[in-house]
């Protein structure tokens, strides 16, 4: 609990600054408190990308989407009655304050410190021609490609073992031996790594036919060419409370227009906009499926994911979008991987 100090923030605190104080202290939780330290209300991950999803700006006071009535325990509150508490709300954090509504701690459950074994499988798709990235991958599969000291799969391979997966399916084609030959087996991390091997190129979706079985619980696919921090046990959480068959990771990309734009009724003009900002969520190439959404995807055929998340829409199934708020970062173009080789050192060291 003597950490709890660095998570408090006042209600006219910017969300974006909010957001800097969450992800530093690694704690998932923030406490709202005025100058007393009366606690004033909660934001959690979930909050902030609610807030996103909304539109709100970064700029807007944390007041503005936090939680402001969060389930609280008192400072002499016996710990096994705390436990029960977050059991039954599934909480992973409660505050402890004293009678006056003041912050006097907070108590967290282990699993923040100690990740579970996760029995989730994770697909990664290292199959691409990685053409935009050409002459660098005329003699090297583009996951492979190294980014800061290693291979850029490698990376990606660690972020998902950090959150405790264990097993892993890479779907390879172009320079398949590369890519079997440097991580074989998984045993060289601790875990288990099997190979989709495309005869021909299946696309994102695709060679998930090529999985020698269905998976029981919820699978993980991933682009192999992503460097991001997203917080997979978030994702998981998300996908499941929602009841999602298919979850998609977005990013939100702005765009400005580089005149003024004319709103016209007929021949008049009603409005001029300059250099409006457009904003869209774009997919991120990160997603989550339950078993049953893989019985869409048919076998050796090229299938993409945003056709399967239409197929899945237009037979009604519930599909939902997780926006990535934290570092992403498609290596798609030299410029980008000239960026990514750039900014590795400060964001995964």
């Amino acid at each position: 609990m003597s950490a709890w100090k660095e998570i408090l923030v006042l209600p006219e605190t910017s969300i974006r600054e909010t957001i800097r104080v969450l992800d530093e202290s690694a704690k998932q939780i923030i406490l709202v408190v005025d100058e007393r330290n009366c606690l004033l209300g909660t934001v959690t991950d979930g909050d902030i990308r609610r807030s996103i999803l909304k539109g709100i700006s970064l700029d807007e006071p944390t007041q503005k989407i936090m939680n402001p009535d969060p389930t609280i325990a008192m400072i002499d509150e016996s710990r096994e009655s705390i436990l029960a508490k977050m059991q039954r709300k599934g909480l992973h954090h409660i505050p402890l304050v004293d009678k006056h509504r003041r912050v006097e701690g907070l108590e967290t459950l282990d699993e923040l410190i100690q990740p579970q074994t996760k029995e989730n499988w994770v697909v990664l798709m290292a199959g691409g021609l990685g053409s935009r990235l050409s002459p660098l991958t005329d003699a090297c599969p583009k996951p492979m490609l190294k980014v800061g000291n290693k291979p850029l799969l490698e990376t990606i391979l660690e972020n998902f073992i950090e959150y405790g997966f264990h097993r892993f399916y890479i779907s390879v084609n172009y320079m398949a031996d590369v890519v079997k030959s440097y991580f074989g087996d998984g045993s060289r991390w601790g875990v288990d790594i099997c190979y989709l091997h495309e005869d021909q190129r299946l696309g994102t979706a695709g060679a998930l036919s090529l999985l020698p079985e269905k998976p029981t619980e919820a699978l993980l696919v991933m682009n192999g060419d992503l460097l991001t921090k997203v917080n997979f046990k978030q994702l998981l959480d998300f996908h499941s409370k929602h009841h999602a068959q298919a979850t998609m990771c977005v990013r939100e990309y702005d765009f400005q227009v580089p005149y003024g734009v004319v709103k016209i009724d007929a021949h008049r003009i009603i409005s001029i906009d300059e250099k409006p900002i457009q904003r869209f969520f774009v997919n991120a190439g990160i997603y989550v499926l339950e078993p049953e959404a893989l019985d869409l995807i048919s076998s050796n055929i090229y299938f993409d994911m945003p056709t399967l998340f239409e197929n899945l829409i237009a037979l009604k199934r519930e599909t939902a979008v997780f926006p990535v708020r934290e570092y992403w970062l498609d290596v798609g173009h030299l410029a980008d991987y000239d960026r990514a080789n750039g900014e590795y050192q400060n964001i995964f060291s």
